[in-house]
């Protein structure tokens, strides 16, 4: 493997300024963590299953982040990849009793695989016709998700997905559960931290930036195009083996293309590139519209107006909103 070039010669990694902190995203990370961990006491079960939504989608966001805001690859089928996920967490389990900790594992190197050959087009062509390459591959699983009845069963999906324990502690309650959940976002969350400051990271930054003076600085452009696709689809994966036990009954309409379309929004509108971006636009996709309860049927019609009037205000999203705000604070550049 081709070693990327040196700090000095390759583009840094955004994360969001905090005043006073040595990484200001790793100890927002943490301090997230633990605010949720008490969170969800005296919400009840819905606000609870919202709260464990949110973080599940967030970490298949994350994936997409890594894809397409540091390495600059457009994806269409994030939503497919967390369905094969999902569905080989609940095939397993339900069918054949493996343990939910080899149905997380195996669901990570399935679409890491698959991601990987998935990502070989990504070699040859760019821009919208790589975008074309996913929306195929998207359709696809969704039409085998809905009529390969056998393997997934169809339209009438699978029940009874049972939650996994933890030393022997059943997860069956929904703050148990949610728990869980925050140790699992938490821990992933600090890879792709860990992962991004790395010279890997300064890689896919390169790539995204310019591909041919990335080449000219040492870097291997197809593998690194290659790992960026794989591990993006590898947080799909991980993700639906979550999404299967948090709901208990999956069907495909959850991991349709319109669902790829709507991770590659939260993406966007939580600021792509970012590493907390992922955490705001899952924000913004779940727990927004279940705040807009109130307004009846037009709760979906101011949704979209708030996230339109943002992008509009902001392109980077809420991340760079948040940036460029904190940098008028201060008065230093934004980094954007």
């Amino acid at each position: 493997m081709t070693a990327p070039a040196t700090r000095e010669t390759l583009p840094q990694t955004r994360s969001l300024p905090l005043p006073g902190f040595i990484d200001g995203t790793l100890l927002t990370l943490l301090a997230g963590a633990v605010i949720l961990w008490f969170a969800p006491v005296g919400m009840g079960r819905y606000g609870t299953y919202v709260l464990s939504l949110w973080l599940v989608t967030s970490i298949a966001v994350m994936g997409l982040n890594l894809t397409l805001g540091y390495a600059g690859l457009k994806s269409l089928a994030q939503a497919a990849f967390m369905g094969l996920g999902a569905y080989l967490t609940a095939i397993l389990t339900t069918k054949y009793g493996v343990s939910w900790y080899v149905c997380f594992a195996l669901s990570g190197l399935l679409t890491f695989a698959v991601g990987l050959v998935l990502g070989f087009p990504a070699l040859r062509v760019k821009a919208h016709y790589l975008a074309f390459v996913t929306l195929a591959f998207s359709t696809l699983i969704w039409l085998i998700m809905r009529n390969e009845q056998w393997l997934t069963g169809g339209v009438f999906g699978i029940s009874n997905i049972n939650r996994p324990d933890f030393f022997g502690i059943k997860l069956f309650n929904a703050l148990e559960f949610h728990r869980f959940v925050v140790v699992i976002t938490f821990i992933l969350a600090v890879v792709l931290w860990w992962m991004i400051r790395s010279p890997w990271g300064r890689a896919f930054t390169a790539l995204r930036e310019n591909p041919i003076r990335a080449a000219s600085l040492g870097v291997d452009t197809r593998l690194y195009t290659l790992l960026a696709f794989a591990i993006g689809s590898a947080y799909a994966g991980f993700a639906g083996a979550l999404y299967a036990p948090l709901v208990e009954f999956i069907d495909p309409s959850p991991f349709s293309l319109s669902q790829s379309f709507f991770l590659l929004l939260m993406v966007v509108a939580g600021g792509s590139g970012y590493l907390l971006g992922p955490f705001i636009g899952a924000l913004l996709g779940v727990v927004l519209p279940e705040w807009l309860r109130f307004a009846g049927s037009l709760y979906l019609i101011i949704f979209a107006a708030i996230v339109m009037l943002l992008l509009i205000a902001c392109p980077q999203g809420m991340s760079g909103l948040m940036e460029r705000a904190y940098a008028k604070l201060t008065g230093k550049g934004a980094g954007r």
